[in-house]
């Protein structure tokens, strides 16, 4: 530790140089990185199982213990990587102490997300031997992207805000900085250490040095859908903008129809998606999507008399929706890492394959117990997981959309049959068909082990959406 500060944290995201960063801050005597501490799904580095003696359970069970013991480890000063999906229970702490140092790095966010893409696509996430090195081309998803973005821009506003209203300054570092041996000693000089470097880590190499065109398969379509971007949100991070609205991606807008969905994820999603296309007479995949906020506000102003909504489900059956969609379910799209830590520290059995006949009613019931316990913690901020939006609270999600606009109509799914149809009549469809009823894909339906505990757990889980939309028991 210094005069100045006690510890330092990297504010980072993956692909932002952070690795190179970590390895020249580790080329100073005085200085100690401990990779990503406060990652989720290890301590410090994939094959770590501790830090300063501390293990991944007792850093779960009490990580500000880890943030203690690095910021008086002797020997000089000790520090760590923070990325925006890693633990959140520490993250306030940090922000609002004076003695821990901010080192803030930025990367263009094109740039990381196609080295990104092609760290996915080869498997490589360090290069030290060029002769190594994996080649492959990424391909841009316009979708992806935009929530790629938003991750950033909202981490960064979150570090930004903190440090205005404790009038704190942080060290900002943009990837290009990297390689500027002055810099390096600049920041040495700002954590108060003596020490100064007289070259750069040569160990670790720059995977992909192409420029972006050659590195992107279909390049003139991502051409096309930057286009249609602010230039602002794309220059650099932290920016000044008002926070992106968090889900304006996900809304599906009619073919021809002015009706505007915007869903909440986990629930009925499929079903509307179908009853909304059939307005006019289409599949799902035509309805218009990828909004951000300039081309949604396009849209509105397009077409006076709109409507918009969203549709709430129970939160009993939600969770189930999520449970089987996201937890039990394997392959593209599930979440396997947060699916092993279930299985760790929620002692739930989960076959390997859904579809396995020993995998038996009470099997299920077990596991969706165990599931709905980890939301309840998750939700109170009690693991290191973050909280995603297929679990979150309804009134959460509602909240969020109200950052940008708010649907005109709240509808139930056990009303839908009704009230869908109605509002279509609002923009001209006298005769709109009622929507289909699409249940949930699941090898043991809600219905055939609902039971009080599982009532009361999700009561407990969601207690806000049970009060403030006044959901009844399930069923």
């Amino acid at each position: 530790m210094t005069d100045r500060f006690d510890y330092f944290v990297v504010f980072a995201e993956m692909r932002t140089g952070s690795n190179f960063l970590e390895a020249n801050l580790n080329a100073f005597p005085s200085l100690t990185c401990h990779g990503e501490a406060f990652n989720p799904h290890f301590i410090g580095y994939p094959k770590s199982e501790e830090i300063l003696g501390i293990s991944i359970a007792e850093r779960d069970a009490a990580p500000q213990r880890l943030l203690a013991q690095i910021a008086k480890a002797s020997g000089g000063m000790g520090g760590f990587r923070y990325f925006h999906d890693h633990d959140p229970r520490v993250l306030t702490p940090i922000l609002d102490d004076p003695r821990a140092a901010k080192i803030i790095l930025t990367r263009n966010p094109v740039d990381s997300y196609v080295s990104w893409k092609i760290a996915q696509a080869t498997g490589q996430w360090k290069l030290t031997n060029v002769a190594r090195r994996e080649a492959a081309q990424a391909r841009f998803d316009p979708a992806e992207f935009e929530r790629h973005m938003a991750d950033l821009q909202d981490f960064q506003v979150t570090l930004m805000r903190a440090l205005q209203r404790s009038g704190q300054t942080a060290f900002h570092v943009a990837y290009e900085d990297l390689q500027d041996l002055e810099v390096m000693n600049g920041l040495a000089a700002w954590l108060g250490i003596a020490e100064r470097l007289e070259g750069l880590e040569t160990s670790l190499k720059r995977q992909n040095p192409e420029p972006v065109e050659s590195k992107v398969a279909n390049f003139p379509q991502m051409e096309a859908a930057l286009a249609r971007l602010d230039r602002f949100n794309l220059s650099r991070t932290p920016n000044f903008e008002p926070r992106r609205g968090p889900v304006v991606p996900s809304y599906l807008a009619g073919v021809r129809t002015p009706l505007l969905y915007m869903p909440i994820r986990s629930g009925p999603e499929d079903a509307v998606a179908h009853w909304l296309a059939a307005l006019d007479g289409a599949q799902p995949d035509a309805l218009e999507n990828g909004f951000s906020q300039k081309t949604l506000r396009q849209w509105k102003s397009a077409r006076p008399g709109h409507r918009s909504f969203t549709v709430l489900r129970h939160p009993l059956a939600r969770a189930h929706a999520a449970f089987c969609g996201k937890i039990l379910a394997t392959g593209p799209g599930t979440f396997a890492a947060i699916r092993r830590m279930l299985g760790r520290k929620y002692g739930m059995d989960l076959p390997d394959d859904p579809a396995d006949p020993g995998y038996d009613a009470d099997a299920h019931r077990a596991a969706f117990e165990g599931y709905l316990r980890f939301v309840k913690d998750n939700l109170n901020g009690q693991t290191a997981v973050r909280v995603d939006a297929h679990w979150a609270s309804q009134t959460q999600i509602l909240q969020g959309m109200a950052e940008f606009t708010l649907p005109d109509m709240l509808i139930r799914e056990d009303e839908m049959a009704a009230y869908l149809p109605a509002l279509a009549m609002q923009v001209g469809h006298a005769d709109a068909p009622e929507p289909e009823h699409r249940p949930t894909a699941a090898p043991h339906g809600l219905a055939r082990i609902y039971d009080d505990t599982l009532e009361a757990l999700a009561r407990e889980a969601y207690a806000r959406d049970y009060i403030m939309f006044g959901f009844d028991d399930w069923g």
